[in-house]
């Protein structure tokens, strides 16, 4: 049996749509995700096990922001917020109820327009710059990949790969892993 990933995840999902619900989840399995358990409710999401991360639906007939706001003073570590649209005043209402990183549920552009580089992140809006191969580094790094096999595809070092993420981290103001992929898909550089 191989050692776990040092980049393996368990994540609670509130969506109330079941296909919305199946199709993200298939994403989270493949960005490392070890284990996804799924809610339609806030209700049922108040009463699911503690994780390592809640994406939840902003949209939610029973309160998508209030969930945000309970599940944070609950001691949840990280929350990310899943919309349907971004304008300001629900971006603004999401980061004050605690959510860390904001994901519009719509496609990437297709084609280069995607990689613009520029990637939007933090409750203050600030952009930060990402070069085309920290893009890449992220890009597998959303596709669940180790940094020793991101490594193998961009024939670099485990240790540049490390040097790229970390550098990434403290431009856009995160350690996390997770949370720079989500950041990363909610300014729509990644597909």
């Amino acid at each position: 049996m191989p050692p776990p990933r040092e980049d393996q995840f368990s994540v609670l999902l509130v969506e109330d749509r079941p296909a919305a619900r199946e199709a993200v989840t298939a994403q989270l399995i493949r960005m490392g995700a070890t284990v996804v358990r799924t809610a339609a409710t806030a209700v049922e999401a108040r009463a699911a096990e503690p994780c390592d991360l809640a994406v939840v639906d902003l949209g939610l007939a029973d309160g998508g922001a209030k969930l945000i706001a309970d599940l944070r003073s609950r001691g949840w570590p990280r929350v990310v917020v899943l919309a349907d649209a971004g304008d300001a005043a629900e971006v603004r209402s999401a980061f004050q109820a605690g959510a860390q990183a904001y994901l519009l549920k719509s496609p990437a552009p297709p084609g280069p327009a995607r990689r613009s580089g520029t990637l939007v992140v933090g409750a203050d809006g600030a952009p930060h710059e990402l070069s085309a191969r920290e893009i890449e580094v992220l890009q597998l790094a959303a596709d669940g990949q180790s940094n020793k096999e991101i490594g193998e595809e961009l024939s670099l070092s485990a240790l540049t790969v490390k040097s790229h993420l970390s550098r990434i981290g403290r431009r856009i103001g995160t350690g996390d892993r997770a949370q720079m992929v989500a950041l990363a898909m909610r300014a729509r550089v990644l597909r």
